[in-house]
């Protein structure tokens, strides 16, 4: 299915890691690899403008880190992005220019694109989320089926297995998530698409639609 593929779904120009997507054709395929990748990255960018702090744990200057965050590698918090209080990385996450990572938000194998928000006691695991996605306050993905099976994404008629035990939430560019919603495993939301708030989704939502309820999603008016 065309549309979930990663150019349609994300702008690569709107992180440092567009490397990392390369030679692959769905987002969710380079979830395994995102830990390594920032490794590699991390000691080859400019000291000028970022600092090694800790094992494998990249900052900008520019960055905002407040002290009671907590940031474990491999990790990279871009220039100008904003990790507020009690915010927990737990390792293999990618914060973007801009990005805002707050109060007691974790993140855990993640890659937010430029100017993400995830600002309000948000959990996002084993996820993508696109250039100034933003995830509503109490917003989280469920990265892991109850039953413990490997996680199938379903789009329309289609199935993709994608092999993984764990995968959160595929955003694309500009998606907004309302406030308390669960994005089940495995969902994959459009670019410009929009969920209601205390919303629980699973599967697709095409790009430029509203997500009001299951079996209730509608195109966004023009």
């Amino acid at each position: 299915m065309e549309q979930l593929k990663i150019e349609n779904l994300y702008t690569l120009t709107e992180t440092i890691v567009a490397q990392l997507f390369e030679g692959a054709q769905y987002p969710w395929e380079v979830l395994p690899k995102i830990g390594a990748f920032i490794v590699e990255l991390g000691n080859s960018l400019p000291e000028d403008i970022y600092e090694k702090k800790g094992e494998n744990v990249w900052i900008a200057k520019s960055a905002k880190v407040y002290p009671s965050a907590y940031i474990n590698g491999p990790a990279i918090i871009d220039e100008g992005a904003e990790v507020r209080h009690c915010a927990f990385i737990r390792g293999n996450a990618i914060v973007g220019k801009g990005a805002v990572v707050g109060n007691s938000t974790e993140l855990k194998n993640v890659v937010l694109f430029n100017k993400v928000q995830v600002p309000h006691y948000n959990y996002v695991g084993d996820s993508v989320l696109g250039y100034k996605a933003h995830m509503g306050a109490g917003s989280i993905t469920s990265n892991v089926k109850s039953d413990k099976t490997l996680v199938t994404v379903k789009a329309e008629e289609e199935r993709f297995e994608t092999g993984l035990k764990k995968f959160g939430a595929m955003l694309g560019d500009e998606v907004e998530v309302g406030c308390n919603s669960v994005l089940n495993p495995g969902t994959v939301i459009g670019k410009n698409a929009s969920v209601y708030p205390t919303s629980s989704v699973r599967g697709y939502v095409p790009e430029g639609c509203i997500y009001k309820d299951k079996g209730n999603i509608v195109k966004r008016e023009q």
